[in-house]
Parts: C-alpha cells; sequence; structure tokens
C-alpha cells in the first residue's frame, strides 16, 4: 500500500514528503523570475541606474529558487554567481558583492569585497537543496563556502567573542567593528551549527546583538562595538533603523516558536508591532535612541512585518490588505524581494523548523 510522509511544523500546516513535490507552482515566485531574472540567471536590480547585481540578489533568487522546488532556475542562478562573482569557482572565492557596467561601458565586478549575508545565504541554500534534492554535490559546495566565510569575516571581539562582520574589509577600525544585525538571521546560524559549534557561539552573541544593542526595542540598520565601551552609535548612518533593519523583524518573526530564545527576542521587538498597529503602517525609518519615526515605509515593509504581527490579528490583516491594495513594481527588486519572504511565509509556502531548516510547502494551494 502506497504511503506518503508528511512533514508536520507545530501543528500549523502539513507538509506533504517530497514524492509529492512540485505539483503546483508559486505564482509569487514567478512573477519575480519573469521581471527580474534574466535568462542565464543574474539577478537585476532595475532600481540602479547601471541595472547592476549583488551578491545578495543572487542569494535571494537561490533561496526563492529552493522554495518554488525550481531546480532549472536554482542552477542557472548558482552558475551565474560562480561564473562572475567569484572568478568561476565558489569552492575558491567568495562572491563580489557588486557587478555591472562600469565607466568604460564594460561588465564586471564593481566591488570585490564580499558581503557576508549573501554568503550566508548562498551557503544556506546550497546546504538545503542538498538536504531536500539530495544534491550531495551542492552539500559539499555550501560547507566549503561557509568555512570560507568564516574563515574571512569572523572575528573575535574583545568582550563580546566571535562574531561576524558585514564584510572582510571596511568594518573594523581603531574606533571599534561596525556590524549589521540583518546580516544574521538567527535560523541561518542555528542550521550552520550543526555543521560546526562556531556557528552555535555565533547564535549566542547574535542575540546580545539583537536585545543589548537595540535596548529600546527598536533596531538601527548599524551599530558599532568598542572595545570596552560596547554598544555605540554608529558615527557614519547613526542610530536609524530603515532598510537594513525591517529585515531583522522579519527574520524574528520567521523563526519556529520552539526555536532556541524565539520568545524573548519576539518580546523585545514588540515596540516596533506596537507602533506598527498604532500607525497602520510601518515607518519608513526609526531613530532607534531617540524611538522618533519618521515616513511611510513601502509595501515591502509591511510583507517584512507579516510573520511578526501574526500574534496581533488587527495589525496583520492591515497591512496583508496593504499589500493586497498596493502591489510593488514588479521589477522593484527589494520590494519583492521582502514580499516574497514575508508573504510566502504569511501564506504557509515554507518554514523552518528550530533547528534551522528549511520546511518547504512544495504542494500548497496555488495561491497569488
Amino acid at each position: 500500500m502506497k504511503t506518503v510522509a508528511a512533514l508536520v511544523l507545530a501543528g500549523v500546516f502539513a507538509v506533504p514528503g517530497l514524492a509529492e513535490a512540485g505539483e503546483c507552482a508559486w505564482p509569487a515566485w514567478a512573477h519575480y523570475r519573469q521581471a527580474l531574472v534574466s535568462a542565464d540567471g543574474r539577478v537585476i536590480d532595475r532600481s540602479t541606474p547601471g541595472m547592476t547585481t549583488t551578491s545578495e540578489g543572487q542569494a535571494y533568487g537561490l533561496f526563492f529558487a529552493l522554495l518554488g522546488n525550481d531546480r532549472d532556475s536554482f542552477a542557472k542562478l548558482l552558475r551565474w554567481t560562480q561564473d562572475n562573482l567569484a572568478a568561476g569557482d565558489l569552492n575558491r572565492q567568495l562572491p563580489a558583492w557588486q557587478w555591472g557596467q562600469d565607466k568604460q561601458g564594460q561588465w564586471q565586478v564593481l566591488d570585490s569585497n564580499n558581503a557576508s549575508d549573501a554568503d550566508l545565504w548562498i551557503a544556506y541554500s546550497l546546504l538545503e537543496a542538498g538536504r531536500l534534492w539530495h544534491r550531495a554535490d551542492y552539500q559539499s559546495l555550501g560547507r566549503n563556502l561557509l568555512w570560507r566565510t568564516a574563515a574571512q569575516s569572523l572575528r573575535k571581539l574583545p568582550g563580546m567573542g566571535l562574531m561576524l562582520l558585514p564584510g572582510d574589509v571596511g568594518f573594523e577600525n581603531a574606533e571599534g567593528w561596525r556590524l549589521n544585525a540583518s546580516y544574521l538571521p538567527p535560523q541561518l546560524l542555528a542550521r550552520f551549527a550543526a555543521e560546526a559549534p562556531i556557528w552555535a557561539e555565533l547564535a549566542s552573541n547574535t542575540q546580545r546583538l539583537l536585545t543589548e544593542g537595540s535596548p529600546k526595542g527598536l533596531v538601527p540598520d548599524w551599530q558599532v562595538w568598542k572595545t570596552g565601551q560596547g554598544w555605540a552609535v554608529d558615527s557614519q548612518k547613526g542610530a536609524v533603523g530603515s532598510y537594513d533593519a525591517v529585515r531583522v523583524y522579519l527574520w524574528a518573526g520567521m523563526l519556529a516558536k520552539d526555536a532556541p530564545g524565539r520568545s524573548a527576542l519576539v518580546e523585545h521587538l514588540q515596540p516596533m508591532v506596537q507602533r506598527v498597529a498604532e500607525r497602520g503602517f510601518v515607518p519608513e525609518k526609526v531613530d532607534a535612541a531617540t524611538a522618533v519615526d519618521t515616513g511611510t515605509g513601502p509595501v515591502g515593509f509591511s510583507a517584512a512585518l507579516l510573520p511578526l504581527l501574526s500574534g496581533n490579528a488587527v495589525a496583520l490583516a492591515a497591512q496583508r490588505e496593504r499589500l493586497k491594495q498596493q502591489p510593488p513594481l514588479a521589477d522593484a527588486y527589494y520590494n519583492q524581494s521582502l514580499v516574497l519572504f514575508g508573504q510566502g511565509w504569511d501564506q504557509q509556502r515554507y518554514r523552518f523548523d528550530k533547528d534551522g531548516r528549511l520546511v518547504p510547502n512544495w504542494t500548497a494551494a496555488c495561491k497569488d
């Protein structure tokens, strides 16, 4: 008698086993792919004058292709990333942050520094694609990329311990270390802890970063750690929390209910939930030091807050309605990326388990 295995996540929904995968497409991914991904696998940020591509864009594209069970697009995205951002070999080189057309009209790497958040998302997508699709080559490449990221971007900060810098170059000086909390999704670090203990230590230190570094429960885009002093306001960007910080609320909201540290983190971030509930929108900018907010965030911000708003029915409904009434332009790269993350989670397209492993719902009923 034929049986179908099912993964049940926290009683929320059942995800049929891999034998059933691919029954239903993910319309949002299909639209994203059509508007933003070239035929050869380049995610194009059309909001930039030169139609540039970043390692972040490639990383998100890989993750969304995995969520959509789109093996062909995943392979193309990976190939383009390796060929154009890593000189042909991700085993030997972290991907360059930015690629595009230079002043002479040549298409090439514009900034060779790595972006560690992209490195983590690419490594994660490779590890999970390898596990879910039974591809040992993807798992091997993911592990190699993860180790190279650790070797180049991890630092031991006095009084803090291991921390991941946003990139290999340009984030440490005599003043201290510049950090970006949105570069450190806790569920990814939990998954990496199964690969090596150093990632568990980083996960613990990241919890400190997310709480101690935002004492009012409002997260700044950038923070500085100073020896002997601890957290300080970034001299370059100040205490503003906006297009980077919005991802912190997204990552926190998507943590499994039984993930270590989730309850404390979600409770700590309630000031943003309360603000959204009172305003009816997500502020574009919030000063994490004074708690003063300005502007109305783009609709992608509404999508990013959906997971964290899941405990507030009224606020959740309002942001869902905003997404319905004011969808982002098809070629708005960052807003569309936030929509696929946040709305995809809200529509139960995927979950993360307590150990950070991806639980895709590849047989979800088709929803736009």
